[in-house]
């Protein structure tokens, strides 16, 4: 993708970014049948060298504190067994979901009721999760020191680590194959008449004509949306990554494992991946991708020796940073059309879970753009409205 300047002066659909979720906004709807119009998808670096997409860990989770995310994440997990299925193509991989599961620690009887509940509305939408005890999490991993756990949420059915960076490429091919066109260009003014966005003016000087614009710009959706004159409560985030191996390795997979000091950890080939986010934790510039290599010595690592002995002797083996766009609200998404100006949709604010995220919000937000509305799953509850009611939507199982 070497070109910078659109083919057309008018398109149906303008997406702004080409990562994870733009290109599954872009794939879904070039695939629909209902869909005839053009799609230009604006992305200001085509290497995503930088993108979330490629900074993530790449897992999925059923256990969160919200109905609307467990059931994205139930059909996320359809979708990734069904990949050859969706994708129609018999070159298409297999993608294997790792189902290691999620094990959260509880510490404190707060946090403890927290999961329970959790847990229970979670096993009513279908999914596996199960409390349990400290001898319980003892006896199924022997590696782990629980004296200080009161109980355990884990769910050892679709959740763990996908190929995620496989389903991106093909989003990607697939939307190029039916015709969606994408440009190394960014979005510098929207034009806006009335209660709709008219126009979309890009850095190289051309202004195109549009039906919707779909905002998927990451940690600079909050410019995009003020653009439109929208506010939009992101900001980015980073957030620290190690991968190491042990010399003492475990004899089988490691849970992605929550623990009370902020810390995760799981398995990751032979290796261990761990991540954590800083303390305090401020917004950060979005170029800035700087290690800070004592959050690993004092922080992470003292943590993870802790509650795991083996790891005491350990060897990074890489680091990196990588951002969130994180929603300050209540870090959920925030998807769909303001009132204010309802042919721009937002499809911000992910806060960590876009990858995993992303079949459904495409599926979605395509849904809206043909027919104006949630079809396949009413993603309502985590609609923009609740930022102009002050309604948060509070998610109790962030990582």
């Amino acid at each position: 993708m070497d070109t910078v300047t659109p083919q057309h002066a008018s398109y149906d659909v303008v997406i702004v970014g080409g990562a994870m979720i733009g290109s599954s906004v872009a794939w879904w709807l070039s695939g629909d049948p209902a869909f005839k119009g053009r799609i230009l998808v604006v992305e200001r670096d085509p290497t995503y060298a930088q993108a979330a997409s490629s900074l993530s860990h790449s897992s999925i989770r059923q256990q969160f504190g919200q109905e609307v995310n467990v059931l994205i994440s139930r059909f996320g997990a359809e979708f990734i067994h069904s990949f050859r299925d969706w994708m129609e193509d018999p070159e298409a991989p297999e993608i294997r979901l790792q189902s290691f599961g999620y094990l959260y620690l509880a510490d404190n009887e707060d946090f403890a009721d927290v999961l329970r509940d959790n847990a229970a509305m979670q096993n009513r939408l279908g999914a596996a999760t199960r409390i349990l005890s400290p001898a319980e999490i003892k006896a199924e991993w022997p590696w782990y020191e629980v004296d200080d756990i009161l109980c355990g949420s884990h769910n050892p059915v679709d959740e763990g680590y996908f190929d995620g960076a496989t389903i991106f490429d093909w989003f990607r091919r697939k939307a190029r194959a039916k015709g969606v066109e994408t440009i190394r260009n960014e979005v510098a003014g929207l034009a806006v008449q009335g209660d709709r966005v008219t126009g979309v003016t890009l850095s190289s000087g051309e202004t195109i004509g549009c039906g919707w614009v779909v905002n998927a710009a990451g940690t600079r959706g909050p410019r995009i949306a003020a653009m439109a004159g929208l506010s939009l409560p992101v900001e980015p985030r980073k957030r620290y990554s190690v991968l190491f191996s042990a010399a003492e390795p475990l004899p089988k997979d490691l849970p992605l494992t929550i623990d009370p000091s902020g810390v995760h950890v799981r398995t990751d080939g032979r290796n261990y991946l761990a991540g954590c986010l800083p303390d305090p934790d401020h917004a950060a510039d979005p170029d800035d991708f700087v290690m800070d290599h004592a959050l690993w010595e004092e922080v992470m690592w003292p943590a993870l020796a802790t509650r795991i002995p083996s790891f005491e002797r350990l060897r990074v083996v890489s680091t990196w940073v990588g951002q969130y766009d994180y929603n300050t609200l209540d870090q959920n998404a925030v998807l769909g059309p303001s009132p204010d100006v309802p042919n721009l949709l937002f499809a911000n604010g992910f806060s960590g879970h876009g990858f995993q995220q992303a079949p459904a919000v495409g599926r979605g937000l395509a849904e809206w753009i043909l027919h104006g509305g949630w079809r396949s799953l009413d993603l309502s509850p985590l609609g923009y409205d609740r930022i102009t009611r002050g309604e948060p939507l509070r998610e109790r199982a962030i990582i």
